[in-house]
């Protein structure tokens, strides 16, 4: 069986019969329009330039276009691959010849960007419903590029972000690295500020701690419970080599916790 754009989109949150598929390519746009068109160097800056303004006339471009744009880019006559998907916030200005929509990047389709690469059937248009499109079929999803791990002190996540480093492929050597520490680390709740110090020891190494926030928000800790992990932000405050005396371990916790006060202000009940 086939697989197609379509269960790729509901499993993005995307519904099929409020989106635009679009796709680009490499054009020199005429001077009348006032774009520059694209070309294969073309940034991803340029690109969303160029998706957010539109053709003035409805016959080429919808008069009320969807929420949801998924943007393609051409490859070859019968292909495209997955440039974004972005939300479509209403028109802010038409001059007679371009109209010009505030759109914004979304996270749906994320970990597809470049990767994924589509058929397309109908090589002279380069807009349709994405309730068409869905019937596309998917020519293939390429491996995602490794990215290098930025160190123990600088990492910063959020939920949705640390169930990425724990899920794709692309994060093998963040999951490697927190796998070989043990650690005290700070959970933020970026509603209030409120602080959560715990750690990482015994059988339990950075990755196996921060694995199970990935899966259900909370890592079993009841002062987290009913808490929406939405609004979590990960962090290192301190790493440890597995050979670290677990005493060593407990003094820096209950150091940083004070430090931190979050056993009055934060929230840590010990």
């Amino acid at each position: 069986m086939t697989l197609t754009l379509g269960p790729l989109l509901m499993d993005a949150g995307i519904d099929p019969s409020q989106a635009l598929v679009i796709r680009h390519a490499f054009v020199q746009e005429s001077e009348e329009s006032g774009l520059a068109g694209l070309h294969a160097n073309s940034t991803h800056m340029e690109i969303f330039e160029y998706t957010r303004r539109q053709s003035s006339n409805t016959k080429s471009f919808p008069a009320a276009p969807p929420p949801v744009w998924v943007v393609f880019i051409r490859e070859g006559g019968d292909q495209a691959r997955l440039w974004s998907v972005v939300e479509n916030r209403g028109e802010i200005s038409n001059n007679g010849i371009i109209r010009t929509f505030d759109v914004a990047e979304t996270d749906q389709m994320a970990d597809l960007r470049d990767r994924l690469v589509i058929g397309w059937r109908s090589p002279r248009t380069w807009r349709m419903s994405a309730a068409t499109a869905a019937r596309y079929p998917v020519i293939g999803i390429a491996d995602a590029e490794p990215i290098p791990f930025p160190g123990f002190d600088r990492l910063i996540l959020d939920h949705v972000a640390l169930q990425a480093v724990m899920r794709e492929h692309r994060y093998a050597s963040w999951r490697t690295a927190l796998a070989s520490v043990y650690g005290i680390y700070l959970i933020t709740d970026t509603v209030n500020g409120r602080h959560y110090v715990g750690k990482a020891d015994g059988q339990d190494s950075i990755r196996q701690r921060w694995s199970a926030y990935a899966t259900n928000g909370h890592g079993g800790n009841v002062e987290l419970r009913g808490l929406d992990p939405a609004h979590f932000r990960f962090s290192l405050l301190r790493v440890f080599d597995p050979s670290t005396p677990t005493r060593d371990i407990d003094a820096a916790e209950n150091h940083f916790k004070d430090a931190l006060d979050s056993r009055r202000h934060g929230l840590n009940r010990n």
